[in-house]
């Protein structure tokens, strides 16, 4: 018997401000990636089961590529598999534009290929069904 959640994705967009630089090179840590796969899976609960939800662990983090202030990024998050309370989910950041401070200091691009920055697999909770 399939689970018509499975399969679910949502996606969010989100602008890394300059003030989220931690790093030189305007780096930002990897931890900012966490926090949008939290605010994503979020979502996921929404919509899966009406409720918020809650995260429970990470069984795989991967930093493949940097994210800097000015990036643009794009997290998706998909369902992947549906137990009776807990969901578990493949995230994924990727950098669609970036800015170009060497153009100018406003100067920014779409990136002909996004670039894939963090992928993840976690779990999530939510309430027993009423």
């Amino acid at each position: 018997m399939s689970d018509s959640r499975v399969g679910l994705t949502v996606v969010h967009r989100r602008y890394v401000p300059y003030s989220h630089a931690h790093y030189a090179g305007d780096l930002v840590d990897g931890a900012y990636a966490l926090g949008l796969f939290g605010d994503v899976a979020t979502e996921v609960c929404i919509r899966t089961d009406g409720d918020e939800g809650l995260f429970a662990s990470y069984s795989d983090v991967q930093f493949r590529a940097p994210m800097k202030a000015g990036d643009v990024l794009e997290v998706t998050a998909t369902v992947t598999r549906v137990g009776t309370r807990s969901r578990t989910i493949d995230f994924e950041a990727r950098v669609v534009c970036r800015g170009r401070p060497d153009r100018g200091e406003s100067a920014a691009e779409v990136l002909d290929e996004p670039v894939v920055a963090v992928t993840a697999t976690g779990t999530v909770v939510v309430p027993p069904a009423a």
